[in-house]
């Protein structure tokens, strides 16, 4: 893997810390605050959805960098980390969902379950800085 490519992902990495830090502002959240507060749920969405891109950007970046085999889904992508060793198995296939929640803010935003956006901002965001710490060191 090229420098350039290390430095492109470092990026993109640093952006998912800021996505991640926007959204630990509004912690602890309920859902019904979600629900109803559209300033709230609008940042918290957002940023949720743009993490969730880094995550799923940089999984398919690595896979075709270092060749990985070639996933079906975006799903599939995180689990192929945790395969190859980027991420621990069991984080991987866990955190795997990250896919499915991601294109319920992009495709499905008018059924959003607000009880799993205030779970993943009350609880999960670490996840995400599992993701990045994994894929940093993975690549030093």
């Amino acid at each position: 893997m090229t420098e350039d490519r290390i430095i492109q992902i470092q990026r993109k990495l640093e952006a998912l810390q800021t996505y991640i830090t926007r959204v630990r502002g509004y912690a602890p959240v309920t859902a019904d605050t979600l629900r109803t507060n559209v300033e709230v749920s609008g940042v918290v969405e957002r940023n949720l959805q743009l993490a969730s891109e880094v995550v799923l950007d940089v999984a398919n970046q690595l896979i075709a960098e270092f060749r990985f085999r070639t996933p079906d889904t975006y799903k599939e992508s995180i689990v192929i980390l945790g395969e190859a060793g980027v991420l621990q198995k069991e984080f991987a296939d866990n955190f795997s969902g990250i896919a499915g929640f991601r294109n319920i803010l992009v495709h499905n935003y008018m059924d959003i379950d607000y009880a799993k956006v205030a779970d993943k901002v009350n609880n999960r965001l670490d996840d995400f800085e599992t993701f990045a710490k994994s894929v940093a060191k993975y690549l030093q």
